[in-house]
């Protein structure tokens, strides 16, 4: 039977109902929000894995087109691989949900999320999230829930609880919250450089609103929540710990002390195989394995706490050492190499022209996307042997995390009319390669020319916390591979000196308080001011100039009502100026026509073409043009492409002509004033009128003949911003 559960949410309904579909899911759930509708359901295999160390979740998003009435764009006419958006979404979902699981559960979950409709205001990435806590709340599956999550927009200096997606272009911040009854579970945020007192503040906020969602999965629970399976989690045999840590403990505080990790990591490997070797007539091998990193995880997080220190010996607010290049390949439009000890990432900036924007083909408002970041994570950077295959998920919300703390600098299209693509290539991973990428990707932009409204650098922290006393902890600034590995927390931080620009919160615990994140805020701010000092003595501003390889871009406006003439039947005139001056031409409804090449030379023949192709013959202007056909009584001549018009011979020249071809031949350029355009579109010409009104000059004899040059061109009107290098 379906029962349905209403609260209000950001002053409108969200409604939870179950019951109804998926009836043979272990529970199903569909949450609508407005008009957005989304299905979710939860299932636990039956068959027990070998014990891991690991929560063996799943989570796949599913779009469904017709949710927003349109049909795929691909051959096929249906949905593929999932998006970069749904990718996101569920890495979402997926990062909200996973503290909360028994760890190391010994059975496969898996969470599906469908979207079956949107109505493009109400964002269903939130409510996948509610509802996968909701489906996993009703069901036997053992889970440490429930869980509220919330969106929150900055608009017109007002904190907005989901806010409506058309009203997220106006807003400085957006921030997704997701948390329990007492803490913070997962934060996702880009901003416009924004407070951080104001996004600590969002942060409560949608703590507070998240616990209505949490009391109505409390409802639900009540009336058809399920009774959780008794499932034990893996366990290390204790006696086994015991042997390891009396044989081996003492000698992997030694080896932690090690600022070195390859010392450290060579100490490690020597410890696994002689335990291995020892034990093996007793113990399972992965059991032994699980034993020695229980130890060494229970090690490190002592010495942290114990001596407030990283431990490599850092002081717990000190980074690792800083260096930046700028410039380092010859041929792409910008490179910066920036490294943070031995996580080092390689960015390369490429322009291209608007119309090499990426098409979005999902249910996003987005149509195209003109900046864009990819990050690349080959097996070599941690000096790994593995199969390289198509992008992953890790790698694409890598890639979207730093394109978030880079948006907020990117000049807009009517400023620098390009698409810019960055490629991080992570060389050396040892700590948040993610925040890495955000820093090289600064020196490249730099270095290509692109003008951003400031640098920015990222940093991750860290946490350690005292199981036993919670009121001691420590907050780590830039965290190492083993840190956040042993850790509790991997919290990255991206910003300006003006402000935030994106967050990202993943922890290993059941939640952080308010508190600590708003400490670890506060810490990220010192670090960045550290960073961006680096990164400015490498490159102290952006180039003024774009390589010598990289397109120019002009921009010039037309008659909206001259689009068509310029675009042609079936595109035939526009293609023919493309393909002859090898250029791009990108043109907008409101007739602003941007056209890209790499030579000068090209992009100004192109722009004589558009602008001949578009501008009218006005009776009284003086052209440079060419004659196309000769008649015993004148001369036709092309003036605009396409527009030609008649030179009597008696106007010729200044002088009698007895024949036209005694004065000019097909090819040649001459000038000439428009006298007349009659009732039928004629246009009539006169050669003899530039002579006079230059006083008798002829200025398209040889210049031997000492006349002086010909009258300058009128045709083109005055000067266009931005097109003071145009030949006139």
């Amino acid at each position: 039977m379906s029962q349905s559960f209403k609260c209000n949410i950001g002053g409108r309904e969200l409604v939870i109902e179950s019951g109804k579909l998926a009836q043979q899911a272990d529970s199903a759930v569909v949450v609508r929000y407005g008009d957005t509708v989304v299905l979710i359901t939860a299932c636990i295999s039956e068959e027990v894995k070998e014990n891991s160390d690991f929560v063996r979740l799943t989570v796949d998003y599913e779009e469904r087109h017709y949710a927003v009435g349109k049909i795929p764009g691909s051959f096929l006419r249906r949905e593929g691989r999932p998006g970069e958006q749904a990718t996101l979404a569920a890495r979402l979902c997926d990062r909200s949900i996973r503290p909360l699981f028994l760890k190391s559960l010994p059975n496969d979950v898996q969470v599906v999320v469908t979207v079956l409709s949107t109505d493009q205001e109400n964002d269903p990435d939130v409510l996948a999230v509610i509802g996968a806590s909701a489906a996993l709340t009703i069901s036997d599956i053992p889970f440490y829930g429930p869980i509220g999550a919330t969106r929150v927009g900055y608009i017109d200096g007002t904190m907005v609880l989901n806010p409506l997606l058309p009203q997220m272009t106006n807003s400085l911040l957006d921030l997704v919250v997701t948390s329990s009854r007492d803490n913070i579970v997962m934060v996702e945020a880009g901003c416009r450089e924004i407070d951080p007192a104001i996004y600590i503040e969002a942060l409560r906020v949608a703590h507070e609103e998240n616990q209505k969602l949490i009391l109505l999965q409390d409802d639900l629970s009540k009336a058809i929540g399920k009774p959780k399976l008794e499932i034990e989690g893996f366990s290390i045999n204790p006696d086994l710990l015991s042997a390891i840590n009396s044989d081996y403990g003492q000698r992997m505080s030694a080896a932690l002390n090690s600022a070195n990790r390859e010392q450290r990591q060579s100490e490690f490997d020597v410890i696994k195989k002689e335990a291995g070797d020892k034990l093996k007539e007793t113990y399972a091998e992965t059991e032994i394995g699980a034993a020695i990193e229980e130890v060494l995880k229970k090690t490190c997080r002592a010495k942290i706490l114990r001596e407030q220190k990283h431990v490599d010996g850092r002081d717990i607010r000190k980074i690792r050492p800083l260096s930046a290049e700028v410039a380092l390949l010859p041929r792409t439009h910008g490179s910066g190499l920036f490294s943070r000890g031995q996580t080092q990432v390689l960015t390369i900036t490429t322009l291209g022209s608007l119309g090499q924007a990426k098409t979005v083909d999902d249910l996003g408002l987005e149509d195209s996307k003109r900046f864009m970041h990819h990050y690349n994570f080959p097996p070599y950077s941690t000096g790994e042997v593995k199969r390289m295959g198509s992008t992953g998920r890790r790698e694409i919300g890598h890639g979207a995390l730093a394109e978030k703390a880079l948006a907020a600098v990117i000049p807009d299209e009517k400023d620098f009319a390009y698409t810019i693509r960055l490629v991080s290539e992570v060389l050396s991973s040892n700590g948040s390669t993610s925040m890495g990428s955000v820093c090289a990707s600064t020196l490249s932009l730099m270095d290509a020319g692109v003008p951003i409204k400031a640098p920015v650098a990222g940093i991750a922290m860290g946490l350690v916390t005292d199981k036993d006393n919670p009121g001691n902890y420590v907050i780590l600034t830039d965290i190492e591979g083993i840190e956040d590995f042993y850790g509790d927390m991997d919290y990255k931080v991206a910003g300006t000196v003006n402000g935030i620009t994106a967050i990202q919160l993943d922890i290993k615990l059941q939640g952080v308080s308010h508190e600590v994140l708003a400490k670890a805020t506060l810490q990220a701010r010192e670090a960045h001011q550290v960073i961006l000092d680096v990164l400015k003595g490498a490159i102290p501003e952006v180039r003024p100039n774009l390589s010598k390889y990289a397109p120019r871009m002009y921009k010039i406006t037309i008659d909206p009502s001259k689009i068509g003439a310029l675009i042609g039947p079936g595109g035939k005139n526009i293609k023919a100026i493309i393909e002859e001056t090898k250029t791009t031409i990108e043109v907008s409804n409101d007739g602003t026509v941007v056209i890209g090449s790499a030579s000068e030379e090209s992009a100004q023949a192109a722009i004589r073409k558009v602008e001949g192709l578009t501008q009218d013959v006005e009776v009284g202007a003086v052209y440079t043009g060419k004659v196309s056909r000769i008649q015993n009584f004148g001369a036709f001549v092309e003036v605009l492409p396409g527009k030609e018009g008649l030179v009597h011979i008696s106007e010729l020249a200044d002088h009698h002509v007895a024949r036209v071809e005694d004065v000019v031949k097909i090819g040649d350029e001459i000038m000439v004033k428009v006298t007349e355009i009659d009732r039928l579109g004629r246009i009539n010409l006169s050669r003899k009128a530039v002579f006079n009104d230059q006083a008798g000059a002829a200025a398209d004899k040889p210049a031997s003949q000492n006349r002086p040059p010909e009258p300058p061109r009128t045709n083109s009107g005055p000067p266009r911003p931005g097109m003071s290098q145009r030949r006139r």
